[in-house]
Order: C-alpha cells, then structure tokens, then sequence
C-alpha cells in the first residue's frame, strides 16, 4: 500500500513530538535507526492544544498566546527537524507539523493525525510521570497504546 505521495506506508513514520527531554531522545531514536536508511518519511508533529474560549479574557491575550506557542513549537520543530537530517534523512523527507486543536485529550489529537494520513509507524516519547499520576491522568503513550490500529507503536523512554 502506499500514502498519497507514491511512499510507501510503512515507511511513513509519525513522530509526536513537545519540548520534553523524551521527546528529544523519540527524534534521536527514529534519526539512529532509520537516518541512514532510504526511501523512510518523517513526520514531525506538534498538537497546539487550544484552551477553551473563556481561558482568555480578551482576545489580544489569545492571540499573543497563540503567538507564544506558535514561536516555541517552530523553534523546537526545526531543532528536531536539523537533528533528523544531521542523522542522515533527506531534508525533502521530513515534514513539520504543528496543528491547533481543541483537543479532549493530546493523545486523541495525535490518534486523528494518525487517521488523517497514512503511516506505517507512530514514535512517541514516554512522558515520564509516577505510576500513581500515570493512573490519575493516563498517558499520552499509554492512550495511543491502547487506541492505534494499523500501525506499529514504538514508546522511546
């Protein structure tokens, strides 16, 4: 089967992404297995999750807000993008994504991303809480665990 752009799915890879530390070693991890390999697509994704509309009580604080994690995201989008082409990937085949959603949950954001397009691997980081907060709050690694189909999931702690 192949996505779209004539790439085949399995070598489609989605890499969720934020400015954690596990984060970076995901990115590090898929760049050391796959940099040097051929015909592999990256894709580098960042959920903006909107808060909702009361959060903000004036519309400039909503908009410099946005501005804020607009300019964060692109800064570290781009750090991770160099790192996957210094790894060996071709720059034509790493993309940037950095969508705003009002998103219930991170993970159901990235499980849509998942569903939107075609990919044969989804690369997370392990966000690292305690096994108590892990039961309280879920983890986003834990939820698309649980919820991708189709696809392998690989967890980078």
């Amino acid at each position: 089967m192949e996505a779209p752009d004539g790439t085949p799915i399995s070598r489609n890879v989605l890499i969720a992404v934020d400015e954690s530390e596990n984060a970076r070693r995901a990115v590090a991890y898929v760049g050391s297995l796959l940099g040097r390999a051929e015909g592999f697509r990256a894709t580098l994704l960042h959920v903006i999750s909107l808060p909702e509309e009361d959060y903000f009580e004036r519309a400039e604080q909503k908009e410099k807000w946005l501005e804020d994690h607009r300019r964060k995201a692109a800064d570290f989008l781009e750090r991770y993008r160099g790192e996957l082409i210094a790894a060996g990937f071709d720059g034509s085949m790493v993309r940037v994504r950095s969508p705003q959603r009002h998103c219930p949950s991170i993970a159901e954001c990235i499980l849509e991303e998942l569903d939107r397009s075609e990919y044969g691997t989804i690369v997370v980081g392990r966000q690292g809480l305690s096994r108590k907060e892990e039961f309280l709050f879920g983890s986003v690694s834990s939820k698309i665990v649980s919820h991708a189909r189709n696809c392998a999931v690989w967890v980078v702690a």
